[in-house]
């Protein structure tokens, strides 16, 4: 078979491809208990097994190899002048056939698997502005006593003077401890990574993201060294299939918080923390007011050191790759798009309606 007719077979079973993501998309019983609990935990052990030794990430590399494919060979084409338009539109989509199989065969079906508090035995409600002030003033208590518990004094900022590298090789400690409350966790052949694209990471506005094609885990090395945990296990629960990025939070957040490090609880406590605060602001700005100085000076401080780092790194592009995103989020059903991240304050809020905040 010569090339332009595979070229052509595989542009046909794109099509077919996205039907039966359409179609299977409407069975998230059946993808979570055949794929999600079933086929993913072979693939996602055997990558990580595959990958896991590499100290560096292999699908950034191979992110930056298809970059330099695709302008070598727009290159080609400008120079030779002879472009087969009908050839090159089926090799790009005989590619992105491929690319397409492997992303959704890898991980991404994922995104169609049942809400997390189904397997946590939690029923989700909206929540009232009082029941979000409350919880609020409950994780401003907890947070405060986790950082004066580490810094002695509410007006310090906490100094965590572990080295990212070490703070990242604690992520298999933390799933360690959440895997005796909630068994479905497990995180087998633990590994997360630095991203080698930290720099434009920052720039782009993101903590960190994962491969869907390598199942690896990347962290952006620059951001804060106490937000660094909550990032870590973010992207880690990402590793064992929780897609939407709202419950990647979720279970970053219950790794943190019932790890055995201070320093875990701390961080996890803290993404919280600044999720319900923003979702006050936003409801209801005066409650803002009143509930602001029930927070440790120190936390505050925090909170706008990181948010000082983030606006060193803004810029006009930024806004364009979050646009992109958030339009591929919503493509694999997550109807929030980027929004998706704040919805963690529901799941935080009907979670600890039954469970309390972990001492």
């Amino acid at each position: 078979m010569n090339s332009k007719k595979y070229y052509i077979i595989l542009s046909i079973l794109l099509v077919m491809q996205w039907a039966f993501i359409q179609i299977i998309a409407q069975f998230p019983n059946f993808i979570e208990t055949y794929y999600s609990n079933g086929l993913y935990i072979y693939i996602s052990n055997f990558l990580r097994i595959l990958l896991g030794w590499i100290p560096f990430s292999f699908g950034d590399l191979m992110y930056a190899a298809l970059v330099i494919f695709i302008l070598r060979a727009f290159y080609k084409a400008i120079k030779s002048k002879k472009i087969n338009f009908k050839a090159t539109f089926f090799k790009i989509t005989g590619i992105l056939s491929i690319v397409f199989f492997v992303f959704h065969f890898n991980w991404a079906l994922n995104y169609f698997r049942l809400p997390i508090n189904n397997s946590l035995n939690f029923k989700i409600s909206n929540y009232s502005n009082e029941e979000l002030i409350d919880f609020t003033k409950k994780l401003i208590t907890k947070t405060n006593e986790v950082h004066t518990f580490i810094t002695k004094n509410d007006t310090l900022v906490v100094e965590n003077l572990l080295t990212k590298n070490q703070i990242k090789a604690k992520v298999e400690n933390a799933y360690n401890q959440l895997e005796k409350k909630h068994p479905q966790f497990k995180y087998s052949n633990p590994k997360v990574k630095h991203s080698l694209f930290s720099v434009p990471l920052t720039y782009m506005g993101f903590g960190g993201y994962i491969n869907p094609i390598t199942n690896e885990s990347q962290v952006n090395s620059l951001i804060p060294k106490n937000n660094y945990a909550a990032t870590a296990c973010h992207e880690a629960a990402h590793q064992i299939g929780i897609a939407s990025e709202s419950e990647a939070n979720f279970v970053g957040y219950l790794a943190t918080t019932n790890s055995n490090d201070i320093f875990f609880k701390y961080s996890g406590y803290l993404m919280a923390l600044r999720y319900c605060i923003s979702e006050v602001y936003r409801k209801d700005p005066a409650s803002f007011e009143i509930i602001k100085p029930l927070i440790n000076k120190g936390i505050l401080k925090d909170i706008k050191q990181s948010q000082a780092f983030w606006e060193s790194y803004q810029n006009k592009s930024e806004k364009y790759f979050k646009i992109f995103y958030d339009n591929f989020l919503k493509a694999n059903k997550q109807k929030d798009g980027i929004e998706g991240y704040s919805k963690m304050v529901v799941l935080l809020i009907n979670y600890h309606k039954n469970v309390d905040l972990t001492p």
